[in-house]
């Protein structure tokens, strides 16, 4: 088991997570429910799943959490990307944002290398599916909501 506190993938998506929440908080109130409400679990899907797969007795397990953080990661940028194109952040908020996403994802693409040679081929694929079913099986859910 890792302590996930020491990643630094953990640590900046943390930030990230805590800056998402601060600038959210001026959106609009009918966004609540919404966009607000969207952004801000895309965001800290991304710790949270670090932290989960930092838990896990495999490498293989380790990945699979880390192939689910990076696409909350990719779903946060979008909807950083749909409020700024909406209003809701100012030029400077979106990229003070942006630089957070690229932190972001140049650290979990390191740690995801990392654990990936660590894994060797067959825990690799294997996260790899099992991830992509779970991401697949995720949106067909949300989808009948």
């Amino acid at each position: 088991m890792r302590d996930y506190k020491k990643i630094k993938a953990w640590q900046y998506a943390d930030d990230l997570t805590v800056a998402i929440y601060r600038e959210s908080k001026l959106f609009p109130r009918e966004e609540l429910y919404a966009l607000t409400n969207q952004i801000r679990r895309a965001a800290y899907s991304v710790p949270s799943n670090i932290a989960e797969g930092a838990g896990r007795s495999s490498k293989k397990d380790y990945l699979h959490f880390l192939y689910i953080a990076r696409a909350s990661l990719n779903e946060t940028q979008y909807f950083v990307h749909l409020a700024s194109r909406l209003g809701y952040l100012k030029q400077e908020q979106a990229e003070a944002l942006e630089k957070l996403l690229k932190g972001t994802f140049a650290r979990l693409y390191g740690l995801i290398e990392a654990v990936k040679k660590e894994a060797g081929l067959f825990g690799r694929v294997t996260a790899f599916l099992t991830s992509t079913v779970m991401i697949s099986m995720a949106g067909k859910f949300l989808h009948t909501i």
